[in-house]
Parts: structure tokens; sequence; C-alpha cells
């Protein structure tokens, strides 16, 4: 009665039934997780070099492929199999008569999700289907967990975001995106080597938060018995390199801010920053316009771009303006450090903003901005003269103290890139990063801390220099249609995954109620 009991709940199981064929292949002497198998084609290169064999012809080419089972019908003495490889699919055809009964009777046996590769010979069927005739066979990888007959369009897409792997199975065109990105990241590394930039790599752990104003993760260096953050910017260690005789530096690699999730962050992200000497704005305008172009047209084969719904033209010259002339353009009225500062808390708040005591005029003209510009500037817009209050980094302008030499494009209403006439003077930065000091101690945990072998290096002497950084994610996004950044990046962070029945519901159920009585107590 216990056995068949037992027989009973693994026939009910299509797990456990894939785990009893693993185990019956091993009693056989067979190894149902395989070993190399050298293929001929991958199957696209068989649907282009056979595109013109006739309906119902058979061919004695020979040819070996290997892949995922996608489907996979019976019916009596033969068998059609549906093979997915990296490239594409191609039907499987199998006899009785070719394969004999013990070698068709296994491949009968087979599930879908295991991985074979195939021995043949090329045909197409009299309905016109371009297929293998099988002659031979060999397991590659046994499949023990069947895929989903219904991922794609799941509603619950944190179990596509969290089971990728299955994502990519299931839903080619996740795989689209990815092959996108891998072609944008390499048109940025070609137009950037092209333009005369030594690609570098500098260090993840940081003894001193600098680059950026963002909260930093924090872990212990055992070595040195200290902490250090994950870097949140490229950008000093970078300059450093000016110093020392380069001209033309640019880094791709990962950042890591301590900060919120939403559709555009994400707190482990990809940036491209570039530095050149004797370089300025213009110069670097120019550069972030040539390798997002050479990005769109390797990715999209056009200038012409939608996203979302919305027309983006990305050729011709993109849009330069100021950040006060587009506040008052959209304000209605005049946005300037003319205005005292009740006249521009005024402004900030008719319009939905709120203010800080601790905020400047040039805070203040940033939050106008943020307010009623941003999300209008669709088109390819630099966005020039922020404000020093909020540009710790970059140069004061000649003609305008309170402003600085930096821009940020903004597309679809999102920032893409920011860029800077790089502060060389160590006395002016000293000061700031005193500033920035003193904000944190005030509170500011996302101000920066006061680098001292930086001011060395300017000291020593850095080039005039223009710098940029772009959001790999963010700018991956516009060139895929992705609404999200989480649709962009293969192995998303996420919450924990709740368990759903059994004992580990159970445990962690319990987890929580003594979590909320110790809370009480």
């Amino acid at each position: 009665m216990a056995e068949e009991t037992t027989k009973q709940v693994i026939e009910d199981d299509p797990i456990e039934v894939r785990k009893a064929k693993r185990a019956a292949l091993i009693e056989a002497g067979e190894n149902p997780y395989g070993h190399a198998f050298h293929y001929t084609h991958h199957l696209t290169d068989l649907d282009e070099k056979y595109a013109s064999l006739e309906d119902g012809a058979s061919t004695e080419d020979e040819v070996d492929v290997a892949g995922r089972i996608m489907a996979k019908r019976v019916q009596g003495k033969i068998a059609f199999f549906e093979l997915r490889d990296a490239t594409g699919d191609i039907q499987l055809f199998c006899r009785i008569n070719a394969l004999g009964e013990e070698v068709f009777a296994s491949m009968k046996d087979l599930d879908v999700g295991d991985w074979i590769g195939v021995h043949g010979t090329m045909m197409r069927t009299k309905r016109g289907q371009l297929s293998v005739a099988v002659t031979g066979y060999e397991l590659l990888s046994k499949s023990l967990r069947p895929l989903p007959e219904k991922f794609h369009g799941l509603a619950d897409k944190e179990t596509r975001y969290r089971q990728r792997y299955v994502d990519l199975v299931m839903n080619p065109e996740v795989k689209s995106t990815f092959e996108k990105r891998f072609k944008i990241v390499a048109a940025i590394r070609r137009y950037m080597e092209q333009q005369g930039f030594y690609e570098v790599e500098t260090p993840f752990l940081h003894p001193i938060l600098g680059g950026a104003n963002a909260k930093p993760f924090v872990t212990h260096f055992n070595a040195l018995d200290r902490d250090y953050f994950l870097r949140i910017a490229t950008e000093l260690p970078l300059k450093r390199l000016l110093v020392g005789g380069f001209e033309k530096v640019f880094e791709i690699g990962r950042q890591f801010r301590n900060e919120g999730m939403d559709p555009y962050h994400n707190p482990e992200f990809t940036t491209m920053e570039a530095y050149q000497a004797f370089s300025d704005l213009d110069g670097m305008m120019e550069l972030t316009q040539g390798f997002i172009q050479a990005a769109a047209m390797e990715a999209c084969g056009t200038l012409q771009v939608t996203y979302q719904g919305t027309e983006i033209d990305l050729s011709g010259e993109w849009r330069r303006a100021t950040m006060m002339e587009l506040a008052s353009e959209h304000a209605g009225e005049e946005v300037s450090f003319d205005r005292t500062r009740e006249e521009l808390v005024a402004i900030l708040e008719k319009n939905g903003g709120h203010a800080e005591d601790a905020w400047g005029k040039g805070k203040l003209i940033s939050e106008i901005f943020e307010a009623v510009a941003e999300e209008k500037l669709v088109q390819p817009t630099f966005v020039c003269d922020h404000p020093l209050e909020i540009s710790p980094l970059a140069k004061k302008k000649a003609d305008n103290p309170e402003l600085t030499e930096r821009f940020e494009l903004f597309i679809c209403g999102h920032e893409y890139a920011n860029a800077f006439n790089e502060l060389n003077d160590p006395v002016d930065q000293a000061e700031r990063f005193r500033a920035q000091v003193e904000a944190k101690d005030m509170g500011d945990d996302e101000a920066m801390g006061y680098d001292a072998d930086y001011i060395r290096a300017l000291e020593y002497g850095m080039p005039p220099a223009g710098g940029v950084g772009v959001g790999i994610d963010r700018l991956t996004m516009l060139l895929t249609d992705s609404a999200t950044i989480r649709d962009v990046l293969l192995f998303p962070h996420m919450k924990d995954e709740a368990p759903s029945s059994g004992k580990a519901a159970a445990a962690a159920a319990a987890a929580r109620a003594a979590k909320a009585e110790a809370a009480e107590a």
C-alpha cells in the first residue's frame, strides 16, 4: 500500500517524475549531464543556407546541432521536437525506421527543457518546415523542473525578474534587449577608443567618500582593519590620472549607492565616465552627442527612436540652454539670482515644491527647474550653467561665480549625462570639500568627505579638463524602449522571496511573530 502511494505521488509530481528518469539513466550507466558537444552549425545558419530548399525535399547533408527542447509531439512511429539554441529554433524530425526502436523510445522519453546534441541530415517537410532528420542524439543535460507554460506576459513581473534564467528561455524579446545592451556598450567603447581615449580601471573600494553626493555602502576591510566605501563614482581616481599625464581616459563600470529603487534607479548601476585634458563643456557636448548617436545606430540602426510612445530625434545638433532660461520659460516668470530668496521660495511653492530652510538661491533655482521644466525636455537638451550650491566639483563661471561650468543632458524628461569643466584649483577645491564636511557634520549623510590626497594631486597641477558621466542602464532603457531599469538589468535587486507554503512558510511566520513579540517587549 505504501509503495502504491509513493508511486502515485511521483506520477502526480512532474519534478519527481523527471528525477526518477534521471535515476534510471544513472542506474543504466548513462550520464544525464553529458560532455562537450561539437556542433557544426547554429540554427539560424541552417535557415539561411537552406532557404531555397523545396517543400518535401531531402538532402544527404549531415549536420550536428545542439540546444534545448522547447516542444515535442509524438505520433506513433514519428516524433517532432522543437529545438532552440542561442540563435533560433528548428524542427527535429524523428522516425523509428531511421533511429531504431531503442533510440526512438529513449527520444520519446525526453522532456521539454532537456538539452540535447543531434546528428542528422537536412530536409524540408511537405508542409514547408525546414527540419533536421535525426539519425542520432546525445543527452547533454536533464531538466528536472518543467518550464512554465504561460511565463510570457506573467502578471507578476517580479517572478520574471527573480527567475531571469526562465524569462530568457520563455521570452525571446528579453534576450534581444540584452543583446542590444551589449551593442550599446561595445559601440560606446569603440567610439571612445576612436577618439583617442584610454580605457582604465580604478578601485571599487574607496577609503573616503567622494565624486558625488550619495549614500554609500560600507564594508570592513579586514587586512587594513578599517571601513571602506563601495564607490559611488569614478571621478576622483580618473582625474588623478590627468595629473599623472594621461590626456584622455574613460572607465565603464559599476557604481553603488545605498539608496531607493524605482523605475529609473537601482542601487547597483553602470556608468561611463570620461575625462579629457585641455577640453571644456563644448568638447564634452560633442563627445556625448557622438557616443550616444553611435550607440543608437549600433543598437537601433537609426537616430529616430521611440520611447514609450514618444518619438525622439537623436540626429542633428542638440539644443543648448541654461537652467535659469528653462526654469523661467516654463515657470512663466523670471527665475534668477536677481530675485530675492522669498520670491524664489514663492515660485517653487506655487509650482508644487517645498523649500527647506537651509537652501540658498542656487538650490531653490535647481528645485524650480526640476518642478517646472525637467519633464518637458523631451528632445535632447543640454542644460547648462548650474548653481554653484549644487555643483561642488565644477568650475565657477568666470563672469558669474554663483554659477558653474556644468551641463546635464535631458531626454524624455530624464537626465542621461552630467558634465563639468573640471575644477583644477586646489585651494578652491579644498574649500568646497570643507563645506561638504560641514554639511556631513550637520547630518547630510550624502555629503562627500575631505579627500586630502586628491587635494595633494591637484597641488601638483591638473590641466584644464572636461569630464562627463553617462548612465549606461538609463541609456539602454531609452534605446530598447524599456519602461523600467529592471528590464535592462540581467539580475536586478529584489526583496527576499517569500516562502509560498510548507515548512518554510511556517518558519517564516514564526520568525515574524517572534520579532513582533520582541518589539513589544
